[in-house]
């Protein structure tokens, strides 16, 4: 019997060819989108970028054997009801790292130079009587924070040395030894924050890590300062953050990601007062900091090995709930 893999957003077509070579596909999109609901039943595998994937999906598809996500974080899955249905899910660790570290420099470039605000003023006819409200700031010289120091913190750590930046690090699991080597420095997180010309977030949203910047943690920064966060929405407080911008407590925020992806990863825009928001210095792109020609390519290459692995009956690498998975439910 041929397999049957439900792909939930595009993936590159190589990768799309290859899968459709082997198995019958299923589409959350296009032409020939269905309801996941509606085919679960006759579903062994998922390819999955930004849908949810709830508890009553999985338990509903009692052939699914596995839910690859296409990249890292797994905050749109149940791994509980995976784990306990015996569903592998597994990611892409380090397929879009480079993708991402060099969204996090579009955004600040952007910010720096207020290419957004330039950009409406040509639109509006006017060339020369706004420059003196465009006035930037250059890079070089100036202090980022990088909180987290995964492999996408490492790339834009390298990436900021380049240019001449001095490089903080609030990460208590990195080792000294990999920031030294970065050419960066380990410091607590209120000194980063009071410090930095420019704090960039890289860490996964965790009950820990919800709202690490709040309130308080914004008062701390420099009225010159600049948020970005390529990582994930719930990190800060967005009614903090918008209260920051609205009083100049901060300059600018540029944002990947919003807390209401949480609702509707898919369209979160409904239930985000921020994406509404036009403010300037505000900047906020749709997710999109992974989205590359090159990343697509390594994350649907990496998802369809997962696939392949489980389909064959061996178990899957870069695993996300191997220690969690019901013993019953292990293949032999």
């Amino acid at each position: 019997m041929t397999a049957v893999v439900y792909v939930s957003d595009p993936i590159h077509p190589d990768v799309l060819n290859k899968v459709q070579s082997i198995c019958t596909l299923r589409f959350g999109f296009g032409l020939s989108k269905v309801n996941y609901l509606d085919v679960a039943d006759t579903v062994d595998a998922v390819i999955l970028r930004g849908e949810t994937f709830t508890s009553e999906m999985i338990a509903r598809s009692p052939r699914l054997k596995i839910i690859a996500r296409h990249g890292v974080g797994t905050d749109n899955v149940d791994l509980q009801a995976a784990s306990e249905h015996g569903v592998w899910v597994t990611s892409t660790p380090g397929a879009n790292s480079n993708a991402v570290a060099e969204h996090v420099f579009a955004l600040l470039f952007s910010s720096a130079r207020k290419l957004s605000s330039a950009q409406r003023a040509v639109v509006a006819g006017k060339w020369s009587e706004d420059k003196e409200n465009l006035i930037g700031f250059e890079l070089s010289g100036r202090t980022l924070g990088l909180i987290g120091f995964g492999s996408i913190g490492r790339r834009v750590a390298q990436m900021a040395v380049g240019l001449s930046m001095k490089v903080l690090v609030f990460d208590p699991y990195a080792s000294a030894v990999d920031v030294e080597a970065a050419g960066a420095a380990s410091v607590e997180l209120d000194d980063l924050l009071r410090v930095c010309d420019v704090v960039s977030l890289h860490l996964p949203l965790l009950a820990s890590t919800r709202h690490l910047l709040g309130r308080d943690q914004i008062a701390l920064m420099k009225p010159s300062a600049l948020v970005i966060n390529t990582s994930r929405g719930g990190l800060i407080d967005e009614d903090a953050l918008l209260a920051a911008l609205d009083s100049g407590a901060i300059a600018g925020a540029a944002l990947d990601v919003l807390e209401a992806e949480n609702v509707d990863m898919r369209n979160p825009l409904p239930h985000s007062t921020l994406a509404a928001a036009e403010r300037e210095g505000l900047t906020v792109t749709p997710h999109i900091a992974g989205q590359t020609i090159e990343a697509f390519l390594e994350a649907g290459n990496l998802a369809w090995e997962s696939v392949q692995d489980v389909l064959s009956g061996r178990p899957p690498k870069r695993t996300v709930n191997a220690r969690v998975l019901q013993p019953a439910h292990m293949p032999s």
